[in-house]
C-alpha cells in the first residue's frame, strides 16, 4: 500500500498537478417564464382604476422596476402622472398587457422604460428593437396623437458586461423613434457614464442595477423638457 502510494505522489509530482477548469461564460440571466406571472399586478392595476377611475389624458409611466421606483409625486408635482410599471418585465409583458392596463387610460404620453431585463435575459439588440417597433406600432393604431417618450436602457454596474448590447439596442430604437413624429428618445445613457467611462456608483444602489434618488434627480432633469414641451 505504501509503495502504491509513493508511486501515485511521484506520478503527481512528475507530470504537475491539473489544472483548474476554466471558469464558465458569464450567462445571462434566467427570463421569468409565462405572463400569468403579472396577473397580481394586472389585477393590482384593475383594482385602482375600479376605485379611483384615473382622468384621461394623464402622462402615464410604464415599463419595468425603473419605471415603477419612479418617485413621480416628487420628480413631477407640477404634472398629472401616473405610474403602471410593473417590476422585471419585458417590452413583450407590456405588449401583452397593454389593452388591458395601459390603453384604456388613454394617455397624452407614455414614458416608456423596459428593454433592460429584455437583454439580461439573452434577448438580441434586434430583438429588443423589434418589440419595440411592435409596441409603437399598437400605441399608435390605438391611441393616435399619444406620444412615446422612450427612455433608453441604462449602462448599469450589474449589466455592463452586456453594455455593447445595450448600446446597439438603443441605437437602433433611436432611429426608430427618430422617423417616428410621435415618440422621442430620452438619452439618459450617455450622462450616466462617469469621466473614467464606466457606470457612475452614486447613482445605483447596492445591487448595482436600480437607482438611488441622485439617479432619479438625473433622470428627471433630462426627460422633463420632453413633458413640459407638451404643456
Amino acid at each position: 500500500m505504501r509503495t502504491a502510494l509513493l508511486l501515485t505522489l511521484s506520478f503527481i509530482i512528475a507530470c504537475g498537478a491539473p489544472e483548474p477548469a476554466p471558469e464558465p461564460p458569464a450567462q445571462a440571466e434566467a427570463a421569468p417564464e409565462g405572463f400569468e406571472r403579472w396577473e397580481e399586478a394586472m389585477q393590482a392595476f384593475d383594482k385602482e382604476n375600479a376605485e379611483n377611475s384615473p382622468e384621461k389624458g394623464q402622462i402615464v409611466f410604464t415599463g419595468s422596476s425603473s419605471a415603477r421606483l419612479w418617485p413621480l409625486d416628487k420628480s413631477f408635482p407640477d404634472l398629472d402622472v401616473l405610474n403602471r410599471g410593473f417590476g422585471g418585465s419585458e417590452i413583450s409583458d407590456t405588449i401583452h398587457f397593454a389593452e388591458r392596463f395601459l390603453f384604456p387610460l388613454e394617455p397624452r404620453i407614455i414614458v416608456f422604460y423596459a428593454g433592460d431585463n429584455d437583454i439580461g435575459h439573452g434577448e438580441s439588440p434586434e430583438s429588443v428593437a423589434e418589440d419595440y417597433q411592435t409596441f409603437a406600432a399598437m400605441v399608435h393604431e390605438a391611441l393616435p396623437g399619444t406620444r412615446i417618450a422612450y427612455i433608453a436602457i441604462k449602462p448599469s454596474i450589474r449589466r455592463w458586461n452586456l453594455i455593447e448590447q445595450v448600446r446597439e439596442a438603443n441605437n437602433l430604437i433611436q432611429a426608430q423613434t427618430e422617423a417616428d413624429d410621435l415618440a422621442d428618445f430620452v438619452d439618459i445613457a450617455a450622462p450616466m457614464i462617469g469621466d473614467n467611462g464606466e457606470p457612475r456608483p452614486e447613482l445605483f444602489v447596492e445591487d448595482g442595477l436600480h437607482l438611488t434618488a441622485e439617479g432619479y434627480e438625473l433622470w428627471t432633469s433630462i426627460l422633463r423638457p420632453y413633458l413640459d414641451g407638451d404643456n
